[in-house]
C-alpha cells in the first residue's frame, strides 16, 4: 500500500476545501517576520547579531535565518559585512515616505512638550508604544546646563526597561501588562533587569500615578514618566523627563510629575478633538 497516498487522502477527508489552516499559517509567518524586524529596529544602524535575534524572538535559529534572508532579498533587511550583524534596510524609510504627515499624537503633543520643557528645564521625551516596544518619537532639550540625552529619536526599547515603558504598562489592565512583560522576559537580560523587577515597578507606578526610575538608563540620572491615553482609554504613549539625580529630589519630583500629568491630560483632550 502507498501510505503517502493514504495519509494524503485522509487529510483531504479531514479538512474541508476552505480550511482556515493556510491563512493561519500565513499570518504566523507574517507575525514572525514582524517580530524579527522589531528586534532589528532596536539595533538601529549597528544592527543585531543573529544569535540575539534568536534569543529575543524565541524562534529557532533556522527559522530566523530563513526569515532574515527573505527580507534581505526584498530589500527590507541588510547585513553588515564587517560585523555580520543584521539591520533595517534602506527600503524601509522609502516605504515610510508614503505617509509623511505626522501622527495626530505628535501634532497634539507639540505645544505641551514646549510648555513642559520651558517650565522644567530638563530633557523631555515623547515615547509611543509599538507592539511590545517603546519608540522615542520626539525629544526636547531644556535650558538647564546639564542635559540627559539618554536616548535619541528613533530609539526602540522593550516595554518595561525604561520609565516610559513602565508608565505605559501601568496604565494597561494588569492581565495585559503581565502578558507583555512575559513576552519581553528574554529581552530584559540585555538591559540588566528581569520580569519580577519590571512588574514591581509597574505596581509602584500604578500606586503613585506615574512611572519613575530612581536609576535611569544613564548612570547618575533619574526619570519620571506619565502615560497618555487614546480616546478608547488605552495607553499609547508616555511623556518623560530625564535629569541628573540631584535635580529630582522628593519635592521637585512632585512638582515635575504634576507638570507632566497636567500636560498629559491636555494632550489627551487634544486627541479627542
Amino acid at each position: 500500500m502507498n501510505y503517502g497516498v493514504l495519509v494524503h487522502n485522509m487529510d483531504k477527508r479531514r479538512k474541508p476545501a476552505n480550511s482556515p489552516t493556510e491563512p493561519r499559517q500565513g499570518a504566523q509567518a507574517i507575525r514572525r517576520a514582524l517580530a524579527v524586524l522589531r528586534i532589528l529596529a532596536a539595533g538601529r544602524e549597528d544592527g543585531v547579531p543573529l544569535a540575539e535575534v534568536v534569543q529575543a524572538t524565541g524562534l529557532t535559529r533556522p527559522t530566523v535565518h530563513r526569515i532574515v534572508h527573505v527580507l534581505i532579498e526584498e530589500g527590507i533587511v541588510e547585513r553588515h559585512d564587517r560585523t555580520g550583524c543584521y539591520a533595517i534596510g534602506n527600503q524601509v524609510p522609502e516605504l515610510a515616505l508614503a505617509r509623511p504627515q505626522p501622527s495626530p499624537l505628535l501634532v497634539a503633543a507639540g505645544p505641551s512638550l514646549r510648555r513642559a520643557s520651558a517650565a522644567i528645564g530638563d530633557t523631555l521625551f515623547l515615547t509611543v508604544r509599538t507592539g511590545n516596544d517603546t519608540l522615542c518619537v520626539d525629544r526636547r532639550i531644556g535650558a538647564y546646563p546639564i542635559q540627559v540625552l539618554s536616548i535619541d529619536v528613533g530609539a526602540r526599547r522593550p516595554l518595561g526597561v525604561s520609565s516610559a515603558g513602565v508608565a505605559i504598562l501601568a496604565a494597561l489592565p494588569p492581565q495585559d501588562a503581565r502578558k507583555l512583560v512575559a513576552a519581553n522576559e528574554k529581552r530584559f537580560e540585555s538591559y540588566r533587569t528581569d520580569a519580577a523587577t519590571v512588574l514591581g515597578q509597574v505596581v509602584a507606578a500604578r500606586r503613585r500615578g506615574y512611572g519613575m526610575r530612581e536609576l535611569g538608563l544613564v548612570q547618575g540620572t533619574k526619570s519620571i514618566s506619565t502615560w497618555i491615553k487614546t480616546p478608547d482609554g488605552r495607553p499609547a504613549a508616555a511623556m518623560t523627563v530625564s535629569a541628573v539625580r540631584t535635580r529630582l529630589g522628593p519635592r521637585r519630583e512632585q512638582e515635575v510629575a504634576e507638570i507632566l500629568l497636567r500636560e498629559a491630560r491636555v494632550i489627551e483632550q487634544a486627541i479627542r478633538g
